[in-house]
């Protein structure tokens, strides 16, 4: 039973094309991007500039693979959550949200970017 279990996992590891042993270090990748990102927001403490740096983030994140995209899903989701959760408006988070998802999905972060952000970013 051990072998045929075996021979099945092995059958769906050869035959997948997503390279599933990157997916770890591209999650790694792709949380420092996020991590990247929420500095630089911090540092240019731009007004109107947070969904840029969401949308940057995502998109840096995703562009690293499956394993970035996941990771950029999972961060960005839990800190609307916690923002959520401390009182902060939904049409806020769900503006967020929508950020998140175009870097994701591979769309152009600078949709977001406000005018006067330092070319720095």
């Amino acid at each position: 039973m051990k072998l045929l279990l075996a021979g099945i996992v092995l059958i769906f590891i050869s035959g997948s094309k997503a390279q599933w042993y990157k997916f770890p270090v591209e999650a790694a990748q792709g949380a420092y991007d996020m991590g990247r990102a929420y500095l630089h927001m911090r540092e240019a403490n731009y007004i109107g500039a947070d969904k840029y740096f969401h949308a940057r983030g995502n998109y840096d994140a995703a562009q690293r693979g499956a394993g970035g995209e996941w990771a950029a899903e999972v961060i960005s989701d839990a800190r609307e959550w916690v923002q959520g959760s401390s009182g902060r408006g939904h049409l806020d988070s769900e503006a967020d949200q929508e950020a998140n998802r175009w870097g994701r999905g591979g769309g152009d972060p600078n949709k977001y970017r406000p005018a006067g952000l330092p070319d720095k970013y």
